[in-house]
């Protein structure tokens, strides 16, 4: 068989192409830090980490969510911080109200007392976030959820549905409750009535009917109309119990929700880091290994060179000269 001097030149510039190749290919990593820099250069690797960036991504999606639970419920729960506060003022105005010996003017003082609790407690119950949302509203955040009307009675505007956020990939919270479930509601073991009649529910609606008693003088009555307002004081006194129980039950289901998200927040992080050192596994490079074979590869291509340009004085019509 015949080599020809085209044949010896093709397999010469194949090779110095090839460790050409290899030469720039570990240069390429060298200079990205990176093993794997396009699906070619390992497909299965490659796609593991496509799949694995997905995962970090959704790892870091629920990582922001569980920051803005936590400044939405921070919020809230300083917010009944401050209602649980009112109400214990309540409590021991209307406490001090049941003192027989009062007088009416001393009565007219507590029940205008209240009505600056009351008023302050209308005023937390409409309180607004950052941007202006109503945080008791539920999904209804662009009005106020608490309305009251030319009668001076408060009634709920606000949402039904309290506001959730997912937080992990398998864990979704409340994270907004509605002013219904906070201001208008008790618990399943409240105090109930002595008489049977239903327990009232509406905050407002406890301290409106204390004032309003309060505002009546009771000098000129006869006992029965006496025992009434002092029915009524009682009952007030039994609600704004009632009420604090269940304030100071959401407050203790928002504590519950902070402490599982700092936990998850921890989690997550742990999440992330085992995430980068797969994905640094799975496509960066091999200093050690890469330095080497760079070096390496860098000498073949030079003794390659060095193979063309002695191939080239083989050449017959160099030996005529």
């Amino acid at each position: 068989m015949r080599i020809s001097t085209q044949m010896m030149y093709d397999q010469n510039m194949r090779g110095v192409s090839n460790a050409q190749s290899e030469w720039l290919r570990y240069g390429e990593q060298m200079s990205t830090g990176k093993r794997v820099n396009r699906a070619s250069d390992d497909p299965i690797a490659a796609s593991q980490a496509v799949v694995l960036s997905q995962a970090q991504t959704q790892n870091s999606q629920y990582a922001l969510a569980r920051t803005f639970a936590t400044q939405k419920v921070s919020l809230e729960e300083n917010v009944l911080d401050k209602v649980t506060n009112g109400i214990i003022s309540a409590q021991e105005k209307i406490v001090y109200a049941g003192n027989g010996t009062l007088s009416d003017d001393d009565r007219a003082s507590l029940a205008t007392d209240l009505e600056g609790i009351r008023n302050q407690l209308l005023n937390l119950a409409n309180s607004t976030d950052g941007n202006g949302r109503y945080i008791f509203a539920g999904y209804k955040t662009g009005s106020a959820p608490f309305v009251e009307d030319g009668t001076g009675t408060v009634g709920y505007e606000g949402g039904d549905t309290p506001i959730t956020q997912s937080v992990d990939a398998a864990r979704s919270m409340t994270i907004g409750h509605t002013g219904s479930d906070v201001f208008n509601s008790i618990t399943s073991n409240a105090v109930e009535e002595p008489n049977g009649d239903p327990s009232e529910t509406d905050l407002f609606k406890m301290l409106d009917s204390a004032i309003a008693s309060l505002k009546t003088p009771v000098g000129d009555l006869d006992d029965d109309a006496k025992a009434a307002q002092t029915a009524v004081i009682d009952k007030s006194s039994r609600g704004l119990k009632n009420s604090l129980n269940n304030v100071l039950t959401v407050r203790a289901e928002l504590g519950t929700q902070l402490d599982e998200l700092s936990k998850l927040d921890s989690l997550g992080s742990d999440r992330a880091l085992g995430q980068t050192t797969q994905m640094s596994a799975l496509i960066d490079v091999d200093w050690n290994a890469t330095i080497s074979s760079y070096t390496m590869q860098q000498a073949a291509l030079q003794a390659s060179y060095k193979a063309f340009s002695d191939m080239q004085g083989m050449s017959l019509f160099q030996l005529n000269k």
